[in-house]
C-alpha cells in the first residue's frame, strides 16, 4: 500500500494516473489487476481502492460496499468520470488506506451518477448514493490526485484498535 509517509510513495498519489488502456491488456491480465487489488483491500479491511494506491499507474479503482440484504456488492470500474452531482451535501468520518490512523469528517453528494467502463472494456453508468455515492467520490479523487484530507473541515489520528472499541461502544 502506497503511504503519505514515503516522499516518493506521496508524489505518485499526488499525481493522476494514465487512462487505462484495455488494448494493451489482456482479459487474463486484467482479472489479475482486479484479484491483485481486491486482495489489497481486504488485507487492510478497506472498502474502496485506487490502483495508484498500490503504486499502479492506471485510472481504475474497486469498491465493496454492503448492498440491499446486507450482502457485498463488488465493483470495478476504469477510466471513471463523475457525470452528475446531486444537490444534498453530507459530512461524514472518512479514513483512506494510504493515511492509516487519520480521519476526518469530509462533505460529499449524497447521490452521484458515474460512467467509466467494466473489465470487458464495455461502457458503464452507476447512480450512486449513501456510502457508495460517498466510497466512489473518494476513489475517483484519488485518480485525480486528490486525497480526502484535501475536504476534510478537520482531521484527526487514533489507533485502529481504539477507533474500533470506540465504534463497538457506540453500537451497544
Amino acid at each position: 500500500m502506497y503511504l503519505i509517509t514515503n516522499k516518493q510513495e506521496y508524489k505518485f498519489l499526488r499525481r493522476a494516473p494514465k487512462i487505462f488502456d484495455f488494448s494493451a491488456h489482456s482479459p487474463t491480465k486484467i482479472q489479475e489487476l482486479i484479484r491483485t487489488m481486491k486482495k489489497s483491500m481486504r488485507d487492510v479491511h478497506g472498502i474502496g481502492l485506487s490502483a495508484n494506491q498500490i503504486g499502479v499507474d492506471m485510472q481504475v479503482f474497486i469498491a465493496e460496499v454492503p448492498g440491499t440484504g446486507g450482502s457485498l456488492k463488488f465493483y470495478a470500474v476504469f477510466n471513471p468520470t463523475i457525470e452528475k452531482i446531486g444537490d444534498k451535501i453530507e459530512l461524514s468520518e472518512e479514513g483512506c488506506l494510504s493515511i492509516p490512523g487519520t480521519y476526518g469528517n469530509v462533505p460529499r453528494a449524497t447521490q452521484i451518477t458515474i460512467r467509466g467502463f467494466d473489465k470487458r472494456g464495455k461502457p458503464i453508468k452507476i447512480k450512486a448514493w449513501g456510502l457508495l455515492a460517498r466510497v466512489f467520490q473518494h476513489e475517483i479523487d484519488h485518480l485525480n490526485g486528490k486525497l480526502f484530507i484535501d475536504h476534510a473541515k478537520e482531521t484527526y489520528e487514533m489507533a485502529t484498535s481504539e477507533r474500533l472499541r470506540n465504534k463497538e461502544h457506540k453500537d451497544v
